[in-house]
């Protein structure tokens, strides 16, 4: 292989290299519910745990804030338990977990094991490339663009079930996905449509 062959190979590396956008997305949030089949007597709870939140006046169900993992549950007195900030599926089960064992210092026995249901996930991170919002707002359908609000554009993808939001920098949210597969699909689509854009 001559010196040139090998300086054309690596530069066309380089230059795919350079095209195919950094992207980097992870999940940072997940919302499930659950239901524990079993009713709760939630001002005993709040009564007999240190971390928990309950205003029935305001709210009917009880926070629970759970350290490791970092999460927070509500929990209400049908026994219905709806859990966020758990950034993994296994998380979501220790979670669940440490709730049915906060309810055994209140003698309430939980056998069943939850079925646990995914409401939302919430990812976060970069397409790997500047984004001109003003041009996106144009030349894509379902947006919200209202810069002096918010820096945000919001731009709705129905054929994936997923709300972005796009900054300027490439940083983006994704929402209203069910699992981490649909996740990586959204953003696939969402890439491929901001290329069409971009041509």
């Amino acid at each position: 292989m001559t010196k040139a062959k090998v300086v054309k190979i690596a530069k066309e590396k380089i230059v795919k290299e350079v095209e195919k956008p950094k992207r980097d997305i992870q999940v940072v949030n997940i919302v499930v519910s659950t239901s524990l089949e079993h009713d709760i007597p939630l001002e005993k709870m709040a009564a007999t745990l240190s971390n928990t939140e309950y205003n029935p006046e305001q709210f009917p169900g009880l926070v629970l804030r759970i350290r490791e993992p970092k999460t927070s549950a509500l929990i209400f007195s049908s026994g219905k338990v709806v859990c966020t900030g758990a950034r993994s599926m296994d998380k979501v089960e220790e979670s669940i977990k440490k709730i049915i064992k906060s309810l055994e210092k209140i003698n309430v026995k939980i056998t069943i094991k939850p079925k646990i249901n995914i409401q939302n996930i919430v990812a976060s991170g970069s397409v790997g490339m500047d984004l001109n919002l003003n041009v996106l707002a144009m030349k894509l359908e379902n947006t919200e663009y209202e810069p002096e609000q918010f820096p945000g554009l919001v731009y709705k993808l129905p054929q994936a079930k997923a709300t972005f939001l796009l900054f300027s920098n490439g940083k983006i949210v994704c929402t209203g996905t069910k699992s981490e597969e649909e996740v990586h699909i959204a953003v696939d689509k969402l890439i491929e449509n901001l290329k069409k854009v971009k041509k």
